[in-house]
């Protein structure tokens, strides 16, 4: 059996680089507690938006979806699922609720996964809801002709339960160790993936138990910042890092390095998009066709109408509208598209 020892994380060869991105999530970390104080008026719209974009893109890696007027309905309680994709994605939101809300009083622990996993599909009525995985399962990767080949043998489901409890064991030790939690929490989620436990929803879980060890040790980015929809966007390199990182993992020679330094990447990123959101709100003092103006200053891409409210939460969609109508007249911005497709960008 592989041994669970995250004490060696003490003596991991990090390259500066991954030095320099710990060292940028603390200050952005220091910086975001500062807004978090002084804007709260503003937060709560920042914390539904992610909550959607989260729920969207972490069910959509798995092929999990539906459209974006039924997606916005199920977000705001309005309908009840209509198919099995709904379902899936109204308990996925439910479980985002779980862990915003009561994040401090839910530990780390095998009953409560299981409890977790058991609220992700309380909508579907699946028998394999909050219980371990009762059959082998492999993790298939299918290329363009459709042919299929085994990319990792998760351990079996004989093991499955005494794995989880090692390797919870070994996450408790860590943190009375005081293991660095961008290191250890990494590590964890890509054993747990190791692992496999669930026959279903093991991708949706770890993304969700990710959240939660975060808001545990006091990175609370992920509530403000879609973490799903950043893997989401890269999701590619995510695989290509998982991929890395558990060859030889049975043995426990596997080299951690590529998905700590992917993890931490994502939180970065997550990181760095809520500095640029806070600092627009921070300019309440400008037109509100100014502080959108600097959106586009900050971005080279097309953006819609859509994009402007996620960016710039506590100005109304109507104030938006009238912003990008002047800046569009004053020749500031040009439209792209039309229709349900319009965008702008910079002129």
């Amino acid at each position: 059996m592989r041994q669970f020892d995250y004490s060696k994380l003490l003596n991991l060869n990090i390259p500066a680089k991954m030095y320099g991105l710990i060292s940028k999530i603390y200050e952005y970390k220091g910086k975001q507690e500062l807004y978090v104080a002084n804007f709260s008026d503003v937060l709560e719209k920042m914390v539904e938006v992610a909550k959607i974009q989260s729920t969207k893109s972490s069910n959509a890696i798995e092929g999990i979806s539906t459209n974006d007027s039924r997606l916005e309905e199920l977000m705001n309680k309005k309908s009840e699922p209509r198919n099995r994709n709904e379902e899936e994605i109204y308990g996925y939101r439910e479980v985002l609720d779980i862990i915003h809300e009561n994040y401090e009083n839910i530990e780390f622990t095998k009953n409560n996964i299981l409890t977790l996993h058991n609220r992700l599909y309380s909508y579907s009525g699946e028998s394999h809801k909050g219980k371990f995985k009762n059959m082998d399962n492999s993790i298939v990767q299918i290329n363009t002709l459709g042919e299929k080949r085994i990319r990792f043998q998760p351990v079996s489901a004989f093991e499955t339960e005494s794995y989880i409890d090692k390797m919870i064991s070994a996450y408790d030790e860590a943190v009375e160790l005081n293991i660095p939690p961008l290191l250890l929490i990494p590590v964890v989620i890509h054993d747990f993936l190791c692992i496999h436990p669930f026959s279903d929803g093991n991708g949706r879980m770890s993304r969700l138990l990710t959240l939660l060890l975060l808001y545990k040790n006091g990175f609370f980015v992920g509530k403000y910042i879609s973490l799903e929809m950043i893997i989401e966007e890269t999701k590619d390199i995510y695989y290509q890092e998982l991929q890395a990182s558990s060859e030889n993992w049975h043995e426990g020679t596997n080299d951690e390095l590529p998905f700590i330094k992917y993890m931490l990447s994502v939180i970065y990123k997550a990181y760095s998009e809520c500095d640029d959101r806070f600092k627009l709100i921070a300019e309440k003092s400008l037109k509100s066709s100014q502080r959108v103006m600097k959106v586009f200053d900050n971005s080279l891409e097309s953006l819609s109408k859509s994009d402007i409210v996620i960016l710039c939460p506590d100005i109304s969609k109507r104030t938006i509208e009238r912003a990008l109508k002047e800046l569009k007249d004053e020749g500031l911005i040009k439209q792209v598209g039309s229709g349900r497709a319009t965008k702008y960008i910079k002129a």
